[in-house]
């Protein structure tokens, strides 16, 4: 199995990664607005535990987005900084997928309606196929006001767990999802260790970018507020 490093700054939540032949090793904190300061320190002190390098891994994962505008850029710059260095590939991974997996704690399987606030009064979401400890996207991921999430639950989807801070609206979304939602988690942060894991897959389907490809995701034109 490969050796990746992961990274994440899409929320207040700071994380890294390491997957070293499917063990991984996982720094997280809840550092709002120190994302720069300390993503960088978190990294080294990482990789020095394990006798790790740059040159020893296989790839670099980056919390792609959606999440806030100021925090993706972190996480993509010193993804494609470390992956210029080192000639890596970069793998980009939803942090809406990174918060469905998190649902296996819940359930072994079923659809994951995934979320977080995206501030402005508006969240972004995605629906999440769980299965075999893995996630797949149902559709495409979105971003609306809570009122206006799309209100139709094929019965294949029933019953729907649910994760992440855009669950803080749920007394706002249509009435189909406190209906369907059988169990949610809104304490939930998208995580490097979860797409440590999710990567291993992504880069063996080469779902992958060079360093100068690397952009986030922010699903959304006005991003100067998020």
């Amino acid at each position: 199995m490969p050796v990746i490093l992961a990274i994440d700054t899409s929320t207040h939540a700071c994380s890294c990664a390491l997957n070293s032949h499917g063990e991984i090793d996982e720094i997280f904190e809840l550092i709002p607005r120190q994302h720069a300061a300390k993503l960088l320190p978190m990294i080294s002190g990482l990789l020095e535990s394990h006798g790790t390098g740059f040159n020893d891994l296989d790839a670099v994962a980056y919390g792609q987005g959606p999440g806030s505008f100021t925090g993706l850029r972190i996480a993509a710059g010193v993804a494609q900084g470390i992956a210029m260095g080192a000639e890596l590939p970069v793998v980009p991974v939803s942090s809406l997928a990174s918060l469905a997996l998190q649902m296996r704690a819940e359930v072994d399987q079923g659809v994951v309606f995934s979320t977080l606030d995206a501030r402005i009064d508006e969240v972004y979401w995605g629906f999440y196929r769980l299965a075999n400890n893995t996630v797949e996207l149902l559709g495409q991921e979105g971003l609306c006001k809570p009122e206006l999430l799309p209100v139709a639950f094929p019965d294949e989807l029933l019953p729907v767990t649910a994760a992440g801070s855009g669950l803080d609206y749920l007394e706002r979304m249509p009435a189909p999802y406190r209906d369907a939602i059988s169990r949610h988690r809104h304490d939930l942060h998208p995580r490097a260790g979860i797409m440590a894991e999710l990567a291993v897959n992504l880069l063996e389907q080469d779902k992958v970018q060079l360093p100068e490809e690397v952009t986030p995701v922010y699903l959304r034109d006005k991003v100067t507020h998020a």
